[in-house]
């Protein structure tokens, strides 16, 4: 099966190109940039060894469709989707924080409380709570990069103005996309027999000041989801809940000694796992979206991604 791990595309007009840990982003004239999303599969920040077959288009996909549902609560970047891995938006400066919104006590949050804090990013959390349990309204808790560029940091929103990280007015506005776009997450996850437990937003901002949602939004690696049915009886019975996110990437790394830590190693990643983590990606896809799953061919990837981008940019 071929996979995208990185590529090394010159479009027209490349200005640049940046490489995140799954996405790369071309630079075309200061104008656009193109996103290519990549089979990548990271966790705890780190980039795992082999990549996933079709983890770059459905989280292509999904993210564009996602935009599309939310395009009338909140501007976005998205221009087009010449192909099925890229995107085609905006250049953007973006901002340097995730916007990180919880509804539930679940993954970080869970951990952290369970170590005794009651404080997450400066927004206290009540006494009381069972893992997985609702939280009386969805907290914001941001996040940013570590000095070295790799790891996220909890950041609270006093230490982001007063660092000056964004403005105070930029910030009102980032606070209210995040919650318009959690609410509607929220009634599309409804839909389909599912809860939005967290996400993540990112934004930045065009050449003409508008403020505009970037990158990805509601998939399965910036979202974690419960299976709706079910999740009063198993909170209930003290029960896991049944999870549609990454969260099962995760828990294996941990179940086997892996948490991103300094010595630790990342356990082989066999054709049998990459398989069944493949085949939990196009789940996700089809309950998330409610589409069924089509294969791009994969042949010839790259010549295929090239092909349609080029294409597109010169018309």
């Amino acid at each position: 099966m071929n996979t995208i791990n990185e590529t090394n595309f010159q479009f027209p007009n490349q200005k640049s190109v940046y490489k995140g840990k799954v996405r790369e982003v071309y630079n075309i004239n200061n104008e656009v940039l193109v996103m290519v999303a990549s089979d990548r599969l990271s966790a705890f920040d780190v980039i795992l060894p082999k990549q996933i077959p079709f983890k770059g288009q459905i989280l292509n996909q999904i993210a564009t469709k996602m935009m599309n549902e939310t395009a009338d609560l909140v501007p976005n970047w998205l221009v087009a989707n010449p192909d099925e891995n890229v995107a085609v938006g905006h250049l953007c400066e973006p901002f340097k924080v995730e916007m990180v919104i919880r509804g539930y006590l679940s993954g970080h949050a869970a951990r952290e409380y369970a170590l005794g804090k009651r404080v997450l990013c400066g927004v206290p959390m009540p006494e009381g709570m069972k893992e997985n349990g609702r939280f009386p309204e969805p907290i914001i808790t941001p996040s940013t990069k570590a000095d070295n560029g790799e790891h996220d940091e909890d950041i609270s929103r006093e230490e982001i103005l007063a660092k000056g990280i964004v403005s105070e007015e930029d910030y009102v506005v980032l606070e209210e996309y995040t919650r318009k776009l959690f609410t509607r997450g929220t009634e599309i996850a409804a839909k389909r027999g599912l809860i939005l437990v967290d996400t993540k937003y990112e934004f930045g901002k065009t050449k003409d000041g508008r403020i505009v949602l970037i990158d990805e939004i509601h998939t399965p690696d910036s979202s974690r989801y419960f299976y709706a049915e079910g999740y009063l009886d198993r909170q209930a019975k003290g029960e896991k809940q049944k999870q549609l996110s990454k969260e099962f990437v995760r828990q294996w790394l941990i179940e086997s000694g892996f948490q991103g830590k300094v010595g630790q190693r990342i356990p082989e990643m066999t054709t049998e796992k990459i398989t069944e983590i493949s085949e939990r990606y196009i789940e996700l896809f089809e309950q998330i979206t409610g589409d069924d799953f089509v294969k791009a061919n994969t042949d010839n990837v790259l010549n295929r991604i090239e092909k349609n981008v080029t294409s597109f940019l010169t018309s």
